[in-house]
């Protein structure tokens, strides 16, 4: 299983009390005050981090909380602070406060951190509150609680290249034989069930770039059917989008109107995603029918560029490749 969304209950450590505490020893029979103070309660921080691959450790345990500062002693003896608790979250994590619905922070980067909730201040012992008015204080002061809260954890995948198409389009393929990725294979609807990300090399030029494989979308994926939402939120972040027609109709699918529902489905979630670059390509080139969907889709789509290639026989990948960098360039 794949875990993009929880939900998790978080808290920082409470602040220990101070301590009431007075001098007791042999022949200093008024000894004054050594009460010390709380230690801080520990902070609770989110850290991405690029070897966590999905939210597993969150949706089996859904309460976190940081540890709580020690109480002050005696003999000016101030208590320890809360150790901090540090979450490792994947590259492309969401995280929204449940009330409110307010998005708090995005973590995108490999290590950045986000300090989101803070520890309760310790509380103060009576040797503080000793003055030359005051010589036997027997005031404290109690920790402070730490800061808590219900969240929401969603993931987005982060890639340089999203493969957008229909089940059976050939998605798996190409990511297989463009990438170092190992996808399931097969030839049945939505073989892909979870994003996979693989990476392209350019020896030549010393560069990377990632390509998403994510879950085939069908009609009405923009109103949540489907897969619906859970594919579509990880196209957001892609830089380029790699529509990827299946030139056989393998599902009787008119690969034409394969593209014009493609781009709708993606306006309707979120029209933003209708402004990212993309690069259309027909797979299955090697199949009898395809050239007729190829000069259908060249009269219907006159300034739009079609690459076509056969990810099954590797045909045309290198040419794919150069346009991929280029577009990213």
């Amino acid at each position: 299983m794949f875990y993009d969304e929880t939900k998790v209950f978080l808290k920082a450590g409470n602040g220990g009390d101070g301590c009431m505490s007075f001098l007791r020893q042999k022949y200093m029979p008024n000894g004054g005050p050594n009460g010390g103070n709380g230690g801080k309660g520990g902070d609770l921080i989110l850290q991405a981090d690029e070897n966590v691959a999905d939210l597993r450790n969150y949706h089996f345990k859904k309460h976190w909380k940081a540890k709580n500062g020690e109480p002050g002693r005696g003999s000016d003896q101030n208590g320890k602070g809360g150790d901090t608790c540090i979450l490792k979250v994947p590259m492309g994590t969401e995280i929204r406060e449940i009330e409110s619905g307010e998005l708090i922070c995005e973590l995108l980067d490999h290590e950045q951190e986000v300090l989101l909730l803070e520890g309760g201040k310790g509380g103060r012992g009576n040797a503080t509150f000793k003055s030359s008015v005051n010589q036997t204080p027997r005031q404290f002061t109690e920790g402070k609680m730490g800061m808590e809260g219900e969240y929401k954890f969603t993931l987005k995948t982060i890639a340089d290249i999203g493969l957008v198409g229909f089940p059976n389009a050939g998605k798996s393929t190409l990511l297989n034989v463009m990438s170092n990725a190992s996808p399931k294979i097969d030839s049945y609807p939505f073989t892909t069930l979870v994003p996979t990300v693989g990476v392209i090399e350019f020896p030549d030029d010393f560069i990377t770039l990632t390509m998403a494989d994510v879950p085939g979308l069908i009609e009405g994926a923009a109103e949540n059917r489907g897969l619906g939402h859970r594919f579509l939120r990880h196209v957001e972040r892609c830089k380029l989008l790699l529509f990827l027609l299946d030139l056989a109709a393998t599902d009787e699918r008119n690969p034409c109107d394969d593209f014009e529902h493609l781009r709708k489905e993606l306006v309707e979630y979120d029209p933003k995603l209708g402004e990212k670059p993309f690069v259309v390509v027909g797979n299955k080139i090697d199949e009898e029918n395809a050239a007729q969907y190829v000069n259908e889709f060249k009269k219907r789509f006159p300034d739009i560029e079609l690459h076509v290639i056969s990810a099954l026989l590797e045909d045309g990948l290198p040419h794919l490749k150069e346009k991929l960098l280029e577009n990213l360039s």
